[in-house]
């Protein structure tokens, strides 16, 4: 309970620096190293103490691989697909952060399995704010940490328009859809995919009308079950994409409940039912 806490903290404390005086004033962000990888690690290292403590990262190429483009076709929208492993001792992977280092708020997303999980591969997409390393790091039953890092060239994905009036954004949030892949059946390794309506405006995006800044509003977590067992718990943050798509595994046991909540205290639920036997 108290490393959940903790691990809330720190995604408040840097959510928090979307506010620009807020950037410049705090210790944990510094200026844009470019390719200096001597400057990246450093900032890691900062990072790392932020969201870990005093625990440390070991390069885990055998327990966690992360595939992300080198050059993103649309900095709002970059794709991340992050392979999970079990530990070189057989403990099973029990939790997976994605931190993207140079991001203004660098925790994109921390999950949280439960025993209805099937984490061998998660998908999903996220904004890029300027050219930086991304980390993954997976967690072991033990609280060992595995991390293996891509650097990903992609700017302005944190400030990009949506495109649309902010009120058109706004239309359905909350709105969610999942779907089965092909072959997902009750009691059997399946993957899914998950749809949330939800515009995430994180503070940093210019009303290209009215010429304000859209007040920040993005999802903070993702809880879901199926039957009455635990698949996973998501806290995000600014760096997630509008309309999140998270690709996932899970072993369903019944119907599949998903609960959102928002920074502006929104809640919605939706419960779906699971695959079926076939004849």
């Amino acid at each position: 309970m108290r490393a959940s806490i903790a691990r809330r903290s720190v995604l408040g404390v840097l959510a928090a620096g979307v506010a620009l005086a807020a950037l410049i004033a705090s210790p944990m962000v510094r200026a844009a190293p470019g390719d200096d990888p001597a400057e990246r690690e450093a900032r890691w290292q900062d990072l790392a103490h932020a969201v870990f403590g005093d625990r440390a990262t070991q390069p885990g190429d055998a327990v966690i691989q992360l595939d992300a483009p080198i050059r993103a076709e649309d900095a709002a929208l970059v794709p991340m697909t992050i392979t999970l492993a079990g530990a070189p001792d057989g403990k099973p992977v029990t939790g997976m952060y994605l931190i993207i280092d140079d991001n203004p708020s660098p925790v994109a997303a921390h999950f949280t399995f439960g025993p209805a999980a099937d984490p061998r591969e998660i998908k999903l997409r996220v904004r890029i704010n300027s050219y930086t390393n991304v980390h993954a790091i997976a967690e072991t039953a033990d609280g060992a940490l595995y991390q293996t890092v891509k650097f990903v060239k992609a700017a302005g994905g944190c400030s990009a328009p949506m495109g649309m009036t902010d009120e058109e954004a706004m239309k359905g949030m909350g709105d969610m859809r999942l779907k089965f892949a092909e072959g997902a059946a009750p009691g059997k390794a399946s993957q899914a995919t998950l749809m949330v309506r939800h515009p995430n405006f994180n503070g940093m995006q210019m009303n290209q009308v009215t010429r304000f800044y859209t007040p920040a509003r993005y999802i903070q977590t993702i809880s879901m079950t199926t039957g009455d067992q635990k698949v996973f718990d998501l806290a995000s943050d600014i760096s997630l994409a509008s309309n999140p798509v998270i690709g996932f595994g899970l072993v369903p046991r019944g119907d599949v409940k998903v609960a959102v909540t928002d920074s502006e205290k929104g809640h919605w639920e939706q419960t779906f039912s699971g695959p079926q036997l076939s004849n």
